[in-house]
C-alpha cells in the first residue's frame, strides 16, 4: 500500500492504495465520491468520466498513482459554488437527458470537456465528442439537445428523431 494525495473537486485529500487501484475504484471506494460510476472496467461505456488536470478520462482506465498529485474533478465537483446545478447539469435536467442516470455523470463530465475545447459545437460535434459514452435508455437525442442548449445555442430548430 501506499499513500497518494491529490486535490479533489478543490479539496486536498489523501488514501491508501494498492499499485494496481484504479483511479474509478479509489474515489468510489476510498473517497466515498460515488458519482463516478463504474459500467464496464474496459474504457468502452464512459460512466466512469472525470477530469485530471482539466482533460476528460476515463478513470477506469488510470492507476490512482498515476495522478497522484493531480487536480481531479468529479461530478460532485460539478455544481455551482451555492450548490446549484451547473449549466451543463441544468440542460440535462431542462431537456431530459438522463432517465435512468448510470451515464449521467460521464455524459456531464464529457460534455464540459467538449464545451471547454470547443464552446459552440454542431450537433454532429457533439453526437462525435460522446462517441465513447453509452447511454442505453436515452438514444442520445436529448443529451446532444441538453448539450448545444449549455453553450448557448438554440436547439428549438433540432427535429426530433
Amino acid at each position: 500500500m501506499t499513500k497518494v494525495s491529490m486535490t479533489v473537486n478543490g479539496r486536498t485529500v489523501s488514501g491508501e492504495a494498492e499499485g494496481r487501484t484504479l483511479l474509478s475504484s479509489f474515489l468510489r471506494e476510498g473517497l466515498g465520491m460515488t458519482g463516478t460510476h463504474i459500467g464496464c472496467d474496459t474504457s468502452q461505456c464512459g460512466a466512469c468520466v472525470v477530469h485530471v488536470n482539466g482533460q476528460a478520462v476515463k478513470s477506469c482506465t488510470v492507476f490512482v498513482q498515476d495522478v497522484a498529485g493531480s487536480d481531479v474533478r468529479t461530478i460532485e465537483g460539478m455544481a455551482n459554488a451555492d450548490g446549484s446545478l451547473s449549466v451543463i447539469q441544468q440542460a440535462f435536467q431542462d431537456h431530459h437527458g438522463l432517465q435512468c442516470g448510470f451515464c449521467t455523470p460521464g455524459m456531464v463530465m464529457s460534455a464540459a470537456a467538449l464545451l471547454k475545447e470547443n464552446p459552440t459545437p454542431t450537433e454532429s460535434e457533439v453526437r462525435h465528442y460522446l462517441e465513447g459514452n453509452i447511454c442505453r435508455c436515452t438514444g442520445y437525442h436529448n443529451i446532444v439537445k441538453a448539450v448545444l442548449a449549455a453553450s448557448g445555442q438554440d436547439v428549438s430548430k433540432i427535429a426530433a428523431e
